[in-house]
């Protein structure tokens, strides 16, 4: 297959890293389980290397990941098992591999199969014409007044520059005068929905397991708060590549192995 590539922006270089832990609450060994043949995580990886990334690493916690991976031609990274968060074990990925300071990595979620390897391009890209900030992420446009109003749909509002003001289950920006009465969302409402991938540079990498965690992001749920209330910037592109939604329950694995079959 052939890889992307953006013609109308230079894309920088780039890694990508796939943290993905054996344990899960819901679907226990979740990265290894069978999607028309392959492991998900693995699906993921080959996904992840079409965007022209110059490593694809998975990044976990249990042998049983590495040999499936590396089975198939995939490179993966033995990591802590205590780390708290997907960041800290990226972190520990970047440090083992010595990358420099201004690396742009990509967190790619072990749980998207159907991951857009454009996206992934989108977010490096962003990243490295933003020199403001320390990470960058996606969304796409919210048309739909239910989606806008569910508490699992994280929406993210923007300042001027493209970078995040704050992120949040709510519905934000709020339409005041419009709302409870409208059955649709009012016309021209910068409402967008954030889309859980990022890049960071490696430098930041080695800052952010020292950031204490914020009242905000505890109550939202939201560990990129974290980064925000620090006073760090985040920048957001949107995006017309929205990934399917990942895999968290038996469900979601029936729906996706029927797209795959």
């Amino acid at each position: 297959m052939k890889k992307l590539h953006n013609s109308s922006q230079a894309v920088p270089e780039f890694y990508v890293v796939i943290p993905a832990r054996h344990a899960s609450t819901r679907l226990p060994g979740k990265p290894l389980l069978d999607i028309a043949g392959k492991p998900m995580v693995v699906w993921v990886a080959e996904r992840a290397l079409l965007s022209g990334a110059k490593q694809v690493i998975v990044a976990t916690d249990d042998i049983r990941i590495v040999d499936a991976v590396g089975q198939y031609g995939c490179a993966a990274v033995m990591t802590d098992a205590n780390h708290v968060s997907g960041t800290d074990r990226i972190a520990e990925v970047a440090s083992i591999k010595g990358w420099h300071d201004d690396a742009i990595i990509v967190n790619v979620q072990g749980d998207e199969p159907l991951i857009d390897a454009k996206l992934i391009v989108e977010i490096a890209t962003a990243l490295s014409v933003n020199t403001d900030a320390v990470m960058a992420t996606a969304c796409h446009a919210i048309h739909d007044k239910s989606d806008f109003a569910n508490p699992n749909v994280v929406k993210v509002v923007m300042d001027v520059n493209g970078n995040a003001m704050y992120f949040s289950r709510a519905p934000i920006p709020y339409p005041r005068d419009t709302f409870a009465q409208d059955e649709v969302l009012a016309e021209g409402l910068p409402a967008y929905r954030h889309i859980g991938i990022y890049a960071y540079r490696a430098s930041f990498l080695k800052q952010y397991a020292n950031l204490a965690p914020a009242a905000i992001e505890q109550y939202e749920c939201l560990e990129q708060l974290r980064v925000l209330y620090q006073g760090y910037k985040i920048a957001v592109t949107i995006s017309e590549n929205a990934p399917a939604a990942g895999v968290d329950t038996e469900s979601d694995l029936a729906r996706v192995r029927a797209l795959m079959a």
